[in-house]
């Protein structure tokens, strides 16, 4: 439940945004971990990180000032893969931010960082690979760019993106072969 008031205040930061970030500038927004986020270790359960992940992007998209643009052409984001790595837990009622930050693309693909960060220092790291779909299919990198007005270079992409990649696409091959 408490995940739906999140949503409703995330709506109305973005009804009240003014600012605008470019491309590749990183967003933050912040939260509290409540004790329903919690599980019965008193911290921050898996499932909530992921969830406070997709608000995150939903705030990055907006201060990149997509939201309204994909919106009307019914565009819609879907995760591919997500790889998160946990290095310090999160407890009840701590006070933490999700920076999010397009790190660069491929021909298909969008890549993604988001980490946990508190005044402990930074609590978790996560890559997130996706793909916007319309009615039509997938979106090409080309139009969402073109959308976003972004003129500048493509940047190169992390080493531990390009690994990650290869260890999916490793993965597709090793699956293809077992079927």
């Amino acid at each position: 439940m408490n995940l739906y008031f999140r949503l409703l205040l995330l709506f109305w930061k973005i009804k009240q945004n003014k600012t605008y970030e470019g491309m590749l500038d990183p967003t933050s927004i912040d939260f509290r971990a409540l004790p329903t986020d919690c599980d019965i270790n008193l911290h921050l359960t898996n499932s909530r990180y992921l969830a406070m992940m997709d608000i995150a992007r939903t705030w990055m998209t907006e201060r990149l000032g997509l939201l309204n643009k994909i919106l009307k052409r019914k565009w819609f984001p879907i995760v591919n893969a997500t790889a998160i790595t946990y290095i310090r837990d999160i407890k009840p009622m701590q006070k933490f931010s999700v920076t999010t930050r397009v790190v660069g693309w491929d021909h298909k693909y969008f890549y993604i960082e988001q980490k946990f960060h508190s005044e402990r220092g930074l609590h978790a790291i996560a890559y997130v690979r996706g793909v916007f779909k319309s009615r039509k299919g997938i979106v090409a990198v080309e139009d969402l760019l073109e959308l976003a007005e972004f003129k500048g270079t493509q940047p190169e992409l992390p080493n531990e993106i390009v690994h990650w990649k290869a260890m999916l696409e490793q993965k597709k091959a090793n699956n293809k072969k077992a079927t």
